[in-house]
């Protein structure tokens, strides 16, 4: 499906094509004809709910053989290209290069690459699952302002010449090994406001900045623009406003001593909730700093696959919790997932995923039948045992993983009218962003999970053969 009028699309890479046999069954279901309006995010909807049942159905967990019961994704592919079309819309100038770390599932990867997007790698795996998709070295950015020299060996002979720094150390490192780079220096930014802030560990003061493109000049090393990151997860858009100055008076002083950069890498922090406020800054900042000639760069991650993703796990046991003095009881849930497994995103990422029903002994689909309201099915309060305006009582849960260890914790507190026991199945929303790439396999509890994809855009689909 090509893009409406309204959302012009000028691509900075060529699309890479894109092999249909990536060892995945997907589902591509969507309408089309005359009078018809794609509604995309109520079509996703229906494919993810309708994947979750058509999986669980096929799972006994009271006769199922070892991991057939283990938790798995549903990722609707056309969220991301949607999302894609969205950063088209509203951020016209500025190239996304997608930070692989946020992660690196190959057809989201695949997607993109066919998209014409870049890629903002950080170690040798990501350049090399990159590069074996077919994606020209120029289309990567090695955003690792500390690398390790063997893998700077590797770049360079892989020929991905665009790199940051923010040390002179790097910098004879650079001259030993990559000479021959073209080097962002990435600058200090307020990261206050984001929920992972990465000014503690990167970024060169603008006190420095002088001193390390001068020592850049005196080795004969190519400065070809600069790099900041606001954090990730950022929530304040005015973050971007002192950051874009600070990077044209770094321009400014490259100027003054011969370089001629040409690229401007504005990092991540883009988050889907407020992009287009986000949006509307930085592009107000780039067009008063930077004319049009200068090439714009961002690393998007977790705007792109956050709410792609969804989670089904398999609730493996339950412990009634009594407190004869107060005549109350409480329910603990195990399930077969935890914060050393997909869950890590609540100890690395400071998220709190929602639990919801997916499917019970007494209500099979919960996914496309539930009348649950945020209060139902998130954080509700139910000490005083809150009652529903259906006369159901609500019935307080507590939400663990299947470690021994006392901190895996999904939920301290969870409330539902619903009666949830063993061989039932929750789900999870906005599960696409540093879950199982950070997935462990502690307490030898695997971290390969299944993921089934769907397609709610017919452009997605074309693009990837659906």
């Amino acid at each position: 499906m090509a893009p409406s009028a309204s959302h012009t699309i000028t691509q900075e890479y060529a699309p890479t094509s894109v092999k249909t046999n990536c060892g995945f069954n997907p589902v591509s279901d969507f309408e089309s004809g005359a009078g018809h309006i794609h509604d995309g995010g109520k079509v996703g909807k229906e494919m993810i709910g309708a994947a979750l049942q058509k999986h669980i159905q096929g799972v006994d967990p009271h006769s199922c053989e070892p991991g057939e019961e283990d938790a798995f994704f549903v990722a609707d592919i056309g969220d991301v290209y949607r999302q894609h079309m969205r950063w088209k819309k509203h951020l016209k100038r500025v190239t996304p290069h997608y930070a692989v770390k946020c992660n690196p599932d190959p057809v989201v990867l695949r997607l993109l690459a066919a998209l014409g997007s870049g890629f903002d790698c950080a170690s040798k795996a990501e350049i090399e699952q990159v590069l074996k998709m077919g994606v020209d070295p120029a289309r990567v950015i090695y955003a690792q302002p500390c690398k390790t020299k063997s893998y700077l060996r590797y770049t360079a002979k892989q020929n991905v010449t665009q790199m940051t720094f923010d040390n002179t150390d790097e910098l004879y490192k650079v001259k030993e090994i990559a000479p021959n780079a073209e080097l962002y220096l990435r600058i200090l930014t307020d990261d206050s406001a984001s929920l992972c802030r990465l000014s503690q560990k990167f970024g060169a003061s603008m006190e420095n900045t002088q001193e390390l493109l001068a020592l850049a000049k005196k080795l004969d090393l190519n400065v070809a623009g600069v790099a900041f990151h606001v954090g990730s997860g950022a929530s304040d858009p005015s973050a971007f406003l002192k950051a874009v100055s600070d990077a044209r008076i770094v321009f400014d002083q490259a100027a003054a001593l011969g370089f001629t950069l040409h690229t401007l890498d504005v990092g991540g922090g883009f988050v889907s909730e407020t992009f287009e406020d986000m949006a509307a800054v930085l592009s107000g900042a780039l067009d008063d700093y930077f004319p049009p000639h200068i090439r714009i760069i961002a690393e998007p991650g977790r705007y792109y696959t956050s709410s792609a993703f969804t989670l089904a796990c398999n609730v493996i046991a339950r412990r009634t919790v009594e407190d004869k003095d107060l005549a109350n009881k409480s329910y603990m849930l195990y399930m077969n997932d935890g914060v050393y497994g997909n869950f890590s995103s609540i100890m690395f990422d400071h998220q709190h995923p929602i639990p919801q029903i997916l499917s019970t002994s007494r209500r099979v689909d919960g996914f496309n039948c539930s009348t649950e309201s945020l209060t139902d099915s998130g954080y509700a309060s139910a000490e005083e045992g809150v009652m529903e305006s259906n006369g159901g009582k609500m019935i307080d849960y507590s939400i663990w993983g299947p470690t021994c260890d006392g901190i895996d914790c999904i939920a301290e507190k969870w409330a539902s009218t619903e009666t949830v026991d063993v061989g039932d199945w929750l789900y999870f929303e906005d599960m696409g962003a540093y879950t199982k790439c950070s997935a462990t396999r502690f307490n030898g509890f695997t971290d390969k999970h299944e993921t089934i994809y769907v397609s709610s855009e017919p452009g997605a689909s074309a693009l990837l053969g659906f």
